[in-house]
C-alpha cells in the first residue's frame, strides 16, 4: 500500500524529495501517514478534499484484496 500511495504523491507534488510516509500495519487495518512539504499540502488535499477523497477510494480498493481497511491521514 505505501509504495502505490507514494506513486500517487510523487506525481501531485512539487518537491517529491521531502515525502514521508509511514505505514502501520494491524490485524485488520492498514494506517498511513503522508508527511509533504507545506507548499504541496494543498496539492495533496485538492480544492475541497477531492485529491485526498480520490486516493483514499484507490487504495481503499487495492486494500479489499487483503480484506484490510486503509486509513490515510496526510499530517502536517
Amino acid at each position: 500500500m505505501k509504495e502505490l500511495v507514494r506513486v500517487i504523491v510523487e506525481a501531485l507534488v512539487d518537491y517529491p524529495d521531502k515525502i514521508e510516509i509511514t505505514e502501520t500495519e494491524g490485524n485488520r487495518s492498514i494506517t498511513i501517514e503522508i508527511r509533504v512539504a507545506q507548499e504541496d499540502m494543498g496539492k495533496v488535499i485538492g480544492k475541497q478534499g477531492r485529491i485526498a477523497k480520490a486516493m483514499r477510494t484507490v487504495v481503499k480498493s487495492a486494500a479489499m484484496r487483503e480484506n484490510k481497511k486503509v486509513v490515510i491521514e496526510i499530517v502536517d
